[in-house]
């Protein structure tokens, strides 16, 4: 019998202080829209709808209803950092 093996590499998920802090301040739904989010990316870094930065290198971000997770990508480490997670209005502020 043949079987076949797809091995998918899951990408570590890491937190600047500053996005957990962002992370701490959300609350009921909008923390678990965004948590899930977040989770997805792990399997796929770079899902339907997400945006490349400009001047940035690997630096993206994703639309979480009025919230933007932004993020940067180590394809070589297999890493994910999370910069940012605020209101569309304030998350490009500081970056």
């Amino acid at each position: 019998m043949n079987t076949w093996r797809i091995e998918a590499s899951v990408y570590r998920l890491l937190l600047t202080s500053s996005a957990r802090k962002d992370l701490d301040r959300l609350r009921g739904g909008t923390w678990e829209r965004v948590r899930d989010a977040l989770l997805g990316l792990r399997e796929d870094p770079r899902p339907k709808g997400c945006r490349k930065l400009r001047g940035g290198g690997d630096t993206y971000r994703i639309r979480v209803g009025d919230y933007r997770a932004v993020y940067d990508v180590d394809d070589q480490a297999e890493e994910i950092t999370i910069l940012r997670v605020r209101h569309r209005r304030e998350v490009y502020r500081d970056l």
